[in-house]
C-alpha cells in the first residue's frame, strides 16, 4: 500500500478523469503517493458527467445548505477511498485537491473539522460552508485562481483565505494572470510543491 493518498475531486458536471492526468505529473516527487479521482456521487442534471451538489437555481442564499447536504455523500466517498487503499482512519495521510465545485466540497471537509488531512488545494474554488465554521488545526491549504475567471471570481479565493486565516489557518492564496477557470502548468506546479511539504509535515 502507499504511504500517502492524494484525492482529486472534479468541478460540475466533469468526471473524476478529468483530472486523472494531474497524478502523472507529480508522481515523480511522490513516490510513495497513490492519486485516484473518483466520480462525485450524483448524476449532473444538465448534461452528461457528475456533480457533488446541485446547482439548478442554486444562489449566495442556498449555496451552504447544499454544501451541508452534501457532506453524507462526499465523506462516504473519501471513506471507501482511504479504506480501499488501506489508509482507513489516517486522514494525515491524505491531501484533497479540488477544482471549482470540488474546491468548494474540499474546502468544506476542512473548515468543518470533518477531516484533519494533511493539506487542502484548491483550484477556482471558493469557501460556501456554513457557519460556524471549526476547521481542523494544523491543516495547510493553498488556493489557486486565475484573474480572468469569468466563472468564479478570484475574489472568493481571496476571501476564502482570509477568513481562514482569522480562524488561525495557515492559507495562501495565489492569483494566476491571465488565466480563466481553468488549470495551467503553473498552477500544477505549486500545488505538486505544496503537496510534497504537507506530507513532509505530517511526517
Amino acid at each position: 500500500m502507499s504511504k500517502n493518498l492524494v484525492i482529486m475531486l472534479h468541478g460540475v458536471g466533469s468526471r473524476g478523469d478529468d483530472l486523472a492526468q494531474l497524478g502523472q505529473l507529480w508522481r515523480p516527487e511522490l513516490p510513495d503517493t497513490l492519486f485516484v479521482a473518483p466520480d462525485a456521487p450524483f448524476p449532473f442534471e444538465h448534461g452528461a458527467g457528475h456533480q457533488w451538489f446541485s446547482i439548478a437555481g442554486v444562489t449566495e442564499n442556498n449555496r451552504p445548505q447544499r454544501v451541508a447536504d452534501a457532506r453524507a455523500a462526499f465523506d462516504a466517498v473519501l471513506l471507501r477511498l482511504m479504506d480501499a487503499n488501506g489508509l482507513a482512519g489516517c486522514p494525515q495521510r491524505v491531501v484533497l485537491v479540488g477544482f471549482s465545485q470540488g474546491s468548494i466540497m474540499a474546502l468544506d471537509a476542512m473548515a468543518s473539522g470533518r477531516w484533519p488531512v494533511a493539506g487542502v488545494v484548491a483550484f477556482s474554488g471558493r469557501l460556501s460552508s456554513p457557519v460556524p465554521l471549526a476547521p481542523s488545526p494544523g491543516v495547510p491549504v493553498l488556493l489557486i485562481h486565475g484573474a480572468q475567471d469569468s466563472v468564479i471570481n478570484p475574489l472568493e479565493t481571496q476571501r476564502a483565505a482570509a477568513t481562514l486565516r482569522t480562524l488561525g489557518v495557515a492559507a495562501d492564496a495565489i492569483i494566476l494572470p491571465g488565466l480563466g477557470h481553468s488549470l495551467s502548468s503553473e498552477g500544477v506546479t505549486l500545488a505538486g510543491s505544496f503537496i510534497t511539504r504537507a506530507f513532509t509535515a505530517a511526517g
